[in-house]
């Protein structure tokens, strides 16, 4: 899958604080992603996060 430092990642579940939008801050074989709702980061593995995808916004 191709994602880039900067995508927005609509996720098929929400985070606990009920945005499913994500900004993409590391790439590897970790994500760290950003809630675009409360502002939190969090590290995920890539496969976690592959499978959780719905739709990727490019970043400009």
């Amino acid at each position: 899958m191709d994602v880039k430092v900067g995508d927005v990642l609509e996720m098929k579940k929400p985070h606990p604080c009920s945005s499913k939008s994500f900004v993409v801050l590391r790439v590897g074989m970790d994500f760290k992603i950003k809630c675009q709702g409360c502002g939190r980061e969090v590290m995920v593995p890539r496969s976690k996060i592959e499978k959780n995808i719905k739709k990727i916004v490019r970043g400009e």
